[in-house]
């Protein structure tokens, strides 16, 4: 068991799924401000790299689906990144809207008191470069902060998370993953997690009574119906990611 999955969990059982789930264009601020107007204290969000290395938001490799740019998103600079239109293809009335950097967010939970998963998203083939440079500009962005207010870094990459933890061991951690295969505890007991994430339907007694007996927490993605919530409340996990910021109370 690792010295901090035995310390107590500060992160709230609901996390608002890239913001504010579908109701705002995802992972951007305009997002986690809806979210926040929902009652919700904590959220995920997707992190890869620019051109010239700077961490921001954005889910996809290519920028094609979440805004008015074209192509691989790691082939701009963030200049360039930062003028792009990720508002309208979601609705008009947020065009213009701007792709967030992982530092903008930054001070908007802490200015917040927010909590933040932050997905290491890794455009391929730079899996440990971007583990190591998420991971050392998120210990910089909360230098000041508690340990029981670090973001929580995840990724299904685990070269992305070694990296990570190589270079922040602080920050905790935890391994994404949509199927429960052989060897899932072990790696993230491995990789020095504190959490499991994973597809809500991969969860059953014994899986959440083998990862917490290890002293690893339970995390789910993505819910958004309720008798899902419900199931997953009895089972005895500790967290829901969810896209129904309008559905979910976050005081559940």
């Amino acid at each position: 068991m690792t010295a901090a999955a035995n310390k107590a969990w500060p992160y709230p059982r609901w996390i608002a799924h890239r913001g504010a789930g579908k109701l705002a264009p995802e992972n951007t601020l305009a997002a986690f401000r809806l979210g926040a107007s929902h009652g919700y204290r904590m959220f995920e969000c997707d992190v890869k790299l620019s051109a010239d290395g700077v961490p921001f938001l954005l889910h996809d490799a290519t920028l094609d689906r979440t805004s008015n740019g074209q192509g691989l998103a790691a082939e701009l600079s963030w200049d360039e990144l930062s003028r792009l239109d990720a508002g309208s293809w979601h609705s008009p009335a947020y065009a213009g809207e701007p792709l967030a950097s992982l530092e903008a967010v930054a001070h908007y939970c802490l200015d917040n008191a927010l909590a933040l998963n932050i997905e290491i998203k890794p455009t391929p083939c730079s899996e440990s470069l971007t583990g190591t440079v998420v991971a050392n500009a998120a210990a910089r962005l909360w230098a000041d902060a508690p340990q029981d207010s670090l973001p929580l870094l995840s990724s299904f990459q685990a070269d992305a998370l070694e990296a990570a933890r190589v270079a922040q061991v602080h920050l905790p951690r935890g391994l994404l993953l949509n199927t429960l295969q052989a060897g899932w505890l072990e790696n993230a007991l491995k990789l020095g997690c504190v959490a499991v994430v994973c597809n809500y339907t991969q969860w059953d007694a014994l899986s959440v009574q083998q990862a917490q007996s290890a002293g690893l927490k339970v995390l789910s993605y993505t819910v958004n119906e309720a008798s899902a919530a419900l199931r997953l409340r009895a089972l005895g996990t500790d967290g829901i990611i969810t896209d129904r910021v309008d559905l979910f109370s976050p005081s559940s």
